[in-house]
């Protein structure tokens, strides 16, 4: 099922939208239940992360546990550079 855009007639995918929504709502998920364990259990925890802007990463954590939780996410984002390059040119190959 195609949905068409009204201002420019920009085909739309039904299914591709609905996984968008559906990622959308399991990241919301995935913060309220962050927030509601650390809440039950005391507030003690770890956090780390990491932030692309353009092709600076801006790497962040803090806590007992942060240095693992900064290599997970910093491999993390290696496989996502990586994946996306692939698929990308599996697009413009068979466009």
């Amino acid at each position: 099922m195609l949905i068409e855009d009204r201002q420019d007639g920009t085909a739309v995918s039904g299914r591709g939208f609905g996984l968008l929504l559906l990622g959308i709502t399991l990241v919301f998920l995935g913060i309220l239940v962050i927030v509601v364990t650390a809440l039950a259990l005391g507030g003690s925890g770890s956090v780390g992360g990491v932030i692309l802007i353009g092709p600076i990463p801006i790497v962040f954590g803090a806590g007992p546990e942060a240095g693992w939780l900064i290599a997970v996410g910093v491999a993390l984002t290696i496989i996502s550079i990586v994946l996306f390059l692939i698929l990308n040119r599996r697009a413009i190959r068979f466009s």
